[in-house]
């Protein structure tokens, strides 16, 4: 069964089209911490799965553990690897490729910049309050007719 186009994204690796997409598990189960992960295929004719496990949480993980942004460079170096590694997307095996920490960097191409959730948005690792989103004013304490000024 193909993965729903729904969510999904394109990317080339090798003149051969992949589908990818985040996997849409909970980031925590009976309070145990899950590995953001994402599937591949083929885009046409798929027939084989790669699930890669990052060494991080997925972005709305309640926990406030560090996470990444997938980007496509990532994506594809993981097929590559994937590929060395006796993946063949044409077959019907299903094969995880676990990803660890140095192995993140190399994969990257430079060290991962984490993000930690917080609160409405993300600010980077290691960022403080200055990284945080401005408030918006809602409504003007000093205009007629508005409410109670709140930030």
């Amino acid at each position: 069964m193909a993965m729903p186009k729904k969510s999904s994204r394109l990317v080339t690796v090798d003149d051969t089209v992949y589908r990818w997409r985040v996997s849409h598990k909970p980031s925590h189960q009976d309070d145990t911490w899950i590995p953001l992960t994402f599937a591949v295929e083929r885009a046409e004719e798929p027939r084989s799965v790669l699930v890669v496990s990052l060494p991080c949480a997925r972005p709305d993980n309640w926990r406030g553990q560090r996470t990444i942004a997938i980007r496509p460079v990532l994506v594809s170096r993981c097929i590559r690897r994937a590929i060395e590694q006796g993946w063949n997307p044409e077959n019907q095996a299903r094969l995880t490729l676990t990803v660890t920490e140095d192995e993140l960097t190399v994969l990257l191409g430079e060290p991962p910049q984490y993000l930690v959730p917080f609160l409405w948005g993300m600010i980077p690792e290691g960022g403080s309050i200055k990284d945080l989103p401005r408030c918006t004013q809602i409504w003007s304490r000093d205009e007629p007719g508005s409410q109670s000024g709140i930030l």
